[in-house]
């Protein structure tokens, strides 16, 4: 099997893999779009090898190789930029729930101290007053 076969069949594979992963939710879409136009373009490039050589020349590169690895590269970096993008709003997204979280644990607390030492429906009435005022607190 020639390289450019290998290459043509590797970008089938990838791209009915991303496929299969699309179809089982395993991955989202507007993270295969981005692999589905990178395994097109491979495809495009495997199948049509001079279309690198053109574009090599056209750049300014010596081999088309390297011009494949300086694209390579820059697609990867882009890559780390998005998934550190969608990780840093995982986060803040984590520590607003946690945050909530702890100020329901709170009133739910104080409202168990106060039903326990038998404030009655007062207790309840007062709940949503004494909650806005932590939450005032916290901001």
């Amino acid at each position: 099997m020639s390289g450019y076969a290998f290459a043509i069949a590797s970008c089938i594979g990838l791209i009915a893999f991303l496929v299969v992963l699309l179809r089982t939710r395993r991955l989202r879409e507007k993270y295969a779009i981005i692999w589905i136009i990178v395994g097109v373009g491979l495809l495009v490039l495997g199948a049509f090898p001079e279309t690198m050589g053109a574009l090599a020349r056209a750049v300014g590169v010596q081999t088309p190789s390297n011009l494949l690895f300086a694209i390579a590269l820059i697609v990867l970096l882009l890559v780390c930029v998005q998934l550190s993008v969608e990780i840093t709003s995982l986060e803040e997204e984590s520590r607003t729930l946690v945050e909530e979280v702890a100020l329901l644990r709170f009133d739910v607390e104080r409202m168990g101290r106060r039903l326990g030492s038998g404030a009655g429906s007062s207790a309840v009435r007062a709940a949503p007053e004494d909650r806005g005022t932590a939450q005032e607190q916290e901001t």
